[in-house]
């Protein structure tokens, strides 16, 4: 595993060339949409396989304020941005002190919310059920959660989040079940099954529940490829495009940034929500400039997003 590990950081070294000395693909910003906020990494759970190592104890991105949130959202604003949603992840969202306001300074823009979460205990404590169900009577179909259900089995969802979270996570989509929320799903292709056989899965848990989610839509029931460092991943280069029959424009990173605040730092806007920690992908401080390019430079480029097919964004 270590030199497959090793291997593949060999071919990610040149943002501009590849191992074989070929072009490497960027993307170019053609203009924010989903604007994502990172509300820091700490979480209730700490999973097995967390790409951002999240955790009851990891804060190696810290809690924003609601303060830095909207000034920031003026900020990508001023840029002339085409921003129409604005998505939370974290760790987990529901954890931070000021989250609430946050949405609520969002709404008041007239911009969609995505929320990503575990709907777990967080979620469920009064202070956030409260938000919620604010948000949801003031603003209904603006606000959508995506729960990580990372199986549609207990077993297997419990194997990389602990006892009991299976049970826990159907206990909060069953109240936002009740209280209409949108809700869509995250799930995870780390069971072997085929993705048929997962969203088959998904499809008859949803059934059971009464959950209004369409298991074969991928924006409401996402099912992720795993970022597997020790797997053979290609390097891409600017003849893919065509070889592919896919554009720079159909990569996330073409239409979403992600506000971080790394512990000891000042704010930053990340190209990726899924490297939040690689320097080469911290695009500043200040807001992002439409054209501003990214080179594919990292495994997760190739087999998450451009190979993968998969977006973070609704």
């Amino acid at each position: 595993m270590k030199d497959q590990i090793d291997a593949n950081i060999g071919k990610f070294r040149d943002p501009f060339v590849t191992a074989k000395g070929e072009a490497r693909a960027s993307v170019a910003l053609t203009g924010i949409t989903t604007l994502w906020i990172n509300t820091g990494t700490l979480c209730n759970i700490a999973c097995s396989h967390c790409y951002i190592e999240s955790s009851p104890t990891n804060d190696a991105l810290v809690y924003l304020t609601a303060e830095e949130v909207d000034a920031a959202i003026d900020d990508v604003l001023a840029q002339g941005h085409p921003v129409v949603e604005i998505g939370f992840t974290g760790g987990e969202p529901f954890l931070n002190p000021q989250f609430p306001q946050m949405v609520d300074a969002v709404l008041a823009r007239g911009l969609r919310v995505l929320i990503l979460t575990n709907a777990m205990k967080p979620m469920m404590r009064p202070r956030c059920r409260d938000a919620v169900a604010r948000w949801q009577a003031d603003h209904p179909g603006r606000v959508a959660l995506r729960v990580s259900l990372d199986h549609y089995t207990a077993p297997v969802h419990d194997a990389e989040r602990g006892d009991g979270a299976f049970g826990e996570s159907l206990t909060g989509m069953r109240w936002l079940r009740d209280l209409g929320v949108e809700m869509h799903v995250a799930g995870r292709g780390f069971s072997g099954e085929t993705e048929a056989d997962l969203r088959a899965g998904y499809a008859a848990l949803f059934e059971a529940e009464g959950f209004a989610i369409d298991a074969t839509n991928p924006a409401q029931c996402m099912v992720f490829p795993e970022m597997d460092l020790s797997a053979e991943v290609p390097e891409i280069t600017t003849a893919c495009w065509g070889i592919l029959g896919k554009a720079p424009s159909d990569v996330m990173c073409a239409t979403s940034r992600m506000l971080v605040k790394r512990k000891g730092e000042g704010l930053s806007f990340a190209a990726c929500t899924l490297l939040p920690y690689d320097p080469q992908f911290d695009m500043g401080g200040t807001a992002p400039q439409i054209g501003q390019s990214v080179a594919l430079n990292h495994p997760h480029c190739a087999k998450f997003c451009v190979l993968g097919g998969a977006s973070c964004a609704a």
